[in-house]
Order: structure tokens, then sequence, then C-alpha cells
């Protein structure tokens, strides 16, 4: 078996938490702690007072873990509670929770598409919904990233053709900080008679009005997949859809069916973290405000200004080993951001992934400025 690029390996490290929220430090080492500019945290929730006393709370209440399905004895009055609530702030008729993204995306494909579907996904999405792809043993194509000119090529080369057609994208992509235009894609796909599917899992708190994500108040889009793992600063996940819909998943899908229910602390956390958005809609403009400061200081110290308008913030180095440099050079001055090669990104992209979050002192951006090297 050959061996791995050394460039190429993954090695797991074990993090524990700083002294202070935006800070972690590598288990096992005397260093002091690094700035957290690599975690999907984008709201700071995780270690909000709120979120940690409602997730002792259930735990206390209800156990560790839910204990079976929920078609069995998994449900609790929380997990109703969450749907009923989140189906409200989204604007939707039915909200189903999952115990993981990558599940909700694999039950949100297979209930939309089957052997007879064609799916068309934008060529950067999100690994569970290509597995998904897989599962449902539908013939896939991808369409150049957010771009609607190749993809109403394709819709109309199908248009006419035996069996359905679902069209898969992304709200806000997690790697290259850009989103689609949602309406202009949900027209197009209503007017060759396709399915939507997006998944919201980086945006919703984030972008959208009062952080709802971009699919707010498109009914076009069929069904929309969040996450409670980013802004919500919990785990687990859901699928948003229409009554119909959601009676289809609850009757066929296996991977809503045959889980053990999310846990209920999970579940606590994400509704403390629900009603702290719902309370404070300033938070994601606030938040897309400081994301706009830092692209304009990066793109004034020289580099390629980053894409999009949300807190992820992609600097291109192109080789795995600028990557790795760059990585190890801002650890070197206190930073923490994580070098993204392939295969997660394409050949020739790797990238620092930087995430800004709204708890990191106003001073970070100088003190990153400080530590990249020359672009």
């Amino acid at each position: 078996m050959a061996s791995l690029d050394p460039a190429r390996r993954r090695t797991l490290h074990s993090w524990s938490s700083g002294e202070v929220p935006w800070t972690l430090q590598r288990t096992g080492t005397e260093q002091p702690p690094l700035l957290d500019l690599a975690s999907n945290d984008y709201l700071g929730l995780s270690r909000h007072p709120a979120v940690i006393e409602a997730a002792i709370s259930a735990l206390r209440n209800d156990g560790v873990g839910a204990g079976a399905s929920r078609l069995v004895t998994g449900s609790r009055p929380r997990h109703a509670h969450l749907e009923a609530d989140l189906a409200d702030w989204l604007g939707r008729r039915c909200v189903m929770l999952f115990p993981s993204g990558f599940q909700a995306n694999l039950a949100a494909v297979t209930v939309l598409a089957d052997r007879h579907t064609t799916v068309l996904a934008d060529r950067l999405i999100h690994n569970s919904l290509l597995m998904g792809v897989r599962a449902s043993g539908a013939h896939l194509q991808r369409f150049q990233h957010n771009d609607l000119t190749d993809l109403e090529r394709r819709l109309q080369a199908m248009n006419g053709q035996p069996g359905s057609v679902v069209v898969l994208s992304e709200s806000l992509f997690s790697m290259e900080g850009t989103s689609p235009d949602v309406t202009a894609l949900a027209s197009l796909c209503l007017r060759y008679g396709a399915e939507l599917m997006i998944d919201e899992a980086h945006a919703l708190g984030v972008l959208g009005p009062e952080g709802r994500g971009l699919c707010f108040g498109i009914d076009m889009v069929r069904l929309i997949s969040g996450t409670f793992g980013k802004a919500f600063g919990s785990g687990g996940a859901f699928l948003a859809c229409d009554a119909d819909l959601g009676d289809a998943l609850l009757q066929t899908s296996g991977a809503f069916r045959y889980t053990t229910a999310l846990a209920p602390p999970l579940v606590a956390g994400a509704q403390a973290a629900l009603d702290l958005i719902r309370s404070h809609p300033q938070w994601s403009r606030q938040l897309q405000q400081r994301a706009s400061h830092w692209r304009d200081a990066l793109e004034g110290k020289g580099w390629t200004r980053p894409a999009g308008v949300g807190p992820v913030l992609p600097l291109l180095l192109g080789s795995d080993d600028a990557a790795l440099a760059g990585q190890a050079g801002l650890e070197d001055q206190g930073l923490l951001c994580i070098a993204i090669r392939p295969p997660t990104v394409p050949e020739g992209t790797a990238r620092l992934r930087l995430v800004l979050r709204r708890d990191l002192p106003d001073e970070t951006v100088e003190q990153l400025l400080k530590a990249l090297p020359c672009p």
C-alpha cells in the first residue's frame, strides 16, 4: 500500500478550552492558549451561560441520551417544542430533528430522489449530500459552482425527459465563504419543474433576515437542512419542509426512524440558542458588518478579498506546503487557523480558513494582519 504524502496526512489533535471563551489549547503541551479562528461557533453560543444551564437542566431531568428512536420511546416534549419553534422562526410547516447534519442530508436527498431522478448538484456541495445521492441511486450531474448559466443549460437539456430533477446547493459554502443567489436559483428550478433543496447549515443564525438564512420567505425551496453545531453552539440537525414532505420523511426515512433521538441536553442547548438568536436579531447584522471590516483590512494588506459576506474568509495559498506553513506561522503568533487541503478542496487551492466569531476581541484583526505572511 502506498503511503500518504506527509503534506496530506491528517492528525487528530485534542483541544481543551482556554480560560477565556474564544481560546483553545492543544492538550499535552505547555504552550499558551490560541485565539480560535477555526471553529464554526460563529455566535460564541457554545459557552454561553444560558445554553450551558439549559443543557445541564435537561441532563438532570431527562438523562444523557434519549434511549431510543423517536418512534419508540425517544421523544420528549422538548423535541416537539424545538421543532415547533424552529418551524415558526423559519416560516415552514414542519421541522424534524436529527442526531447529525450528515444524517439529515442523507434523509433529505433520499426523500426527494430515487433511481429515476437526476440530481444536479453544485460542484462544491458537501460530502453528506453526495452520499445521499449515492444512497438514493439517482443519476448525478455537477454544475459549476454558483453558476446559474451552467445549471440552466443542464436543465434545458433535460426538459421533457422522463424522471424527476432535483437541484442541490448550499446557502453558505463552508470552505469558500460564497453564497448563491437563492431567489434566482429557486426561480430557475420553478421554471423547469425541478425540486430544490438547500443546505443552510452555515448560514442559519448568520445570514438572511434576523439570521433566518437565505431561504427565508422563498417557498420555492422545497426542503432546507440546518445544524445546531455551528451558530447554535450545540449539536444535532434538522430538516424543514412542508407538511406533505414531512409526513413522507416520517413514514419512509430510515435516517430518522432507525436512529436514537437527539440527546435531550443537545435539544435543550439548541432551544436556548434559538431563544437567544430570536431575542438578539441584530447579532447576524453585526457579525456581517465585522466580516466586511475584516475583508477590507485583508484587502488593504494586499490579499485577494475573500468572497462572500459571512464569517468564513478563506485565504488561498495554493500548495499544501504553503497552507501548512501558514498555519504553523499563525500558531507561533497565538492564532489557531487550520490549513484546508485536498480532497476537502480542489487540487491547487489549499488555503487558510479564517472564521470570524462574534465574541472575538476587537484587536484580533490587527493581530492577524501582523501574523500573516506577505501575500
